[in-house]
């Protein structure tokens, strides 16, 4: 797909379709309890690193019952919040980093998070991943969250061809409508867990099989 007349029709029903296939799916980030809400999202986000989506969603739960804003999560100590979050990965460094995340938000922003990516990356931890997932889904604004999924599966359609994730995220904003930016992630990533595996995906009932170049495509089922 990738520089050719028509990539845009194309991306457009690649979209379309896995729309219709993973719609009714809802991880953390879409639900409810964070979406809408940047410090809530920001958090969660936080959280969810490098740990699976229901251990994130559970320790969520318990830190959100106890605090959902900066000045009520400084109330905390860093082992209430230790306590509230584990088995997340990391944990101790993360309770760490949100206490230090609520300090400066109280202190520089007003007790604010930031709606502009430059702002969001200053904070401590916080990545271009976990900066667009705030401004898309905490503000509503514009921004292509790129994870491995992502970073993988665009390459392997041929929709960008790109190195890291960076440049993927800068290659996306090309070739995607932005109105798409916003859901893209969500969408590859749940391919990209059900069908679009690392390993031997399962292209044998891809629902966008014939949009996909199979780049690096050794194995499939």
């Amino acid at each position: 797909m990738a520089g050719e007349e028509g990539v845009l029709p194309e991306i457009e029903r690649v979209i379309e379709i896995l729309k219709d296939r993973y719609l009714s799916h809802s991880s953390l980030l879409m639900s409810p309890t964070t979406r809408g809400d940047p410090f809530l999202t920001l958090i969660a986000c936080l959280l969810s690193l490098r740990t699976r989506d229901e251990v994130t969603a559970s320790a969520a739960e318990r830190l959100f019952r106890l605090a959902t804003t900066p000045e009520s999560m400084l109330k905390l100590s860093r082992s209430d919040i230790e306590s509230a979050i584990y088995p997340v990965g990391f944990y101790h460094r993360k309770a760490e980093q949100i206490l230090d995340i609520c300090s400066v938000l109280v202190e520089k922003y007003n007790s604010k998070v930031p709606d502009e990516l430059d702002e969001l990356l200053k904070l401590r931890g916080v990545g271009r991943k976990t900066a667009n997932i705030v401004l898309t889904l905490g503000y509503g604004k514009p921004g292509i969250a790129v994870d491995t999924h992502v970073h993988r599966i665009s390459n392997r359609m041929g929709i960008v061809t790109t190195r890291n994730p960076r440049e993927t995220e800068f290659a996306l904003r090309k070739a995607l409508p932005e109105e798409h930016w916003k859901i893209f992630n969500e969408l590859l990533v749940l391919h990209g867990r059900s069908i679009c595996t690392p390993q031997s995906p399962k292209c044998s009932i891809c629902p966008v099989y014939q949009y996909c170049i199979r780049a690096g495509v050794t194995r499939s089922r």
